[in-house]
């Protein structure tokens, strides 16, 4: 079985060296593909140097774009996705690839001891959360960039996936709501080189309306009923209210339950579509 390693850096020149070093010694006959996405210093050499196959990108496309170069250009049976900036430890490598045996998808679940913040572990629980309710699995960590997945499983996901970083959450419930298998092995986080390019308050909110967008790809019944449900509840109080004060039922009762219905009924019609591009992938489409 052949392992391809891929990496997205962008301006990692700090940290991609040692990183690839530390790779080929926990996995020496594996594959490592960094993928220079835009990078402004010596990222690109810095990876040539310590031997790992280097595709640059013109300009910044984004994480996400990053991976799916690297997943279409590997070579191995075996996808290992990782960081550059050396927060993953490639000695977690081999005993990630051995679970990926059993499992369709192993993810790195980061300790909450080692997460970059306290805002960021607060951020990524209520992620977490989400996410678990809206596929009915518990899922210990949705935004992991450390993960083993099949190549050729991967690539018919490749055309859902975003070019930005909220690609882990979005094969994450890929897999899920296509029934496979997924595994979390702990891991401990290293502390990064260089700066972070993913920050609390700019993206904390742009990832709450990810997590929504993919609910209602992915699995649209689970948010559209809970508002239909609202809206009839809502209904209802107001129809109990104007009836014993006035004996009268309102206009406004009459909408909530017809937004209640409608809603329900979009549901139902989102769910069919959704398992419909399921069916497309399963079959290879």
């Amino acid at each position: 079985m052949k392992i391809s390693v891929v990496i997205p850096a962008k301006n990692e020149s700090l940290s991609i060296g040692e990183v690839i070093g530390s790779i080929k010694q926990y996995v020496p006959e594996c594959e490592v593909l960094v993928i220079d996405d835009g990078s402004t210093d010596k990222t690109a050499q810095e990876a040539m140097d310590a031997g790992a196959r280097v595709i640059s990108h013109p300009y910044n496309m984004g994480n996400g774009a990053a991976v799916k170069t690297g997943i279409r250009n590997a070579t191995g049976d075996k996808i290992v996705l990782m960081d550059g900036d050396g927060q993953h430890n490639p000695a977690d490598i081999p005993k990630l690839i051995e679970a990926s045996a059993d499992y369709d998808m192993v993810v790195g679940a980061r300790a909450s001891r080692t997460q970059a913040s306290f805002f960021r572990l607060c951020a990524n629980s209520v992620y977490n959360m989400l996410a678990s309710y809206i596929t009915k699995v518990k899922i210990k960590d949705l935004t992991s960039g450390f993960r083993v997945m099949d190549s050729k499983t991967a690539v018919r996901y490749l055309h859902l996936l975003p070019n930005t970083f909220s690609y882990p959450t979005t094969i994450t419930m890929a897999y899920l709501r296509s029934g496979r298998s997924i595994c979390y092995i702990p891991i401990i986080a290293l502390k990064r080189k260089g700066e972070s390019k993913i920050h609390v308050l700019k993206d904390g909110f742009r990832f709450l309306i990810i997590i929504i967008k993919i609910a209602t790809l992915f699995s649209p019944l689970n948010v559209f009923i809970p508002v239909s449900l609202l809206f009839f509840v809502l209904g209802l109080i107001n129809y109990a209210y104007t009836y014993f004060a006035a004996a009268s039922f309102t206009n406004m009762s009459a909408l909530s339950f017809v937004t209640s219905v409608l809603l329900f009924m979009m549901g139902l019609i989102s769910e069919q579509i959704t398992q419909l591009r399921y069916d497309r992938i399963e079959n290879g489409g």
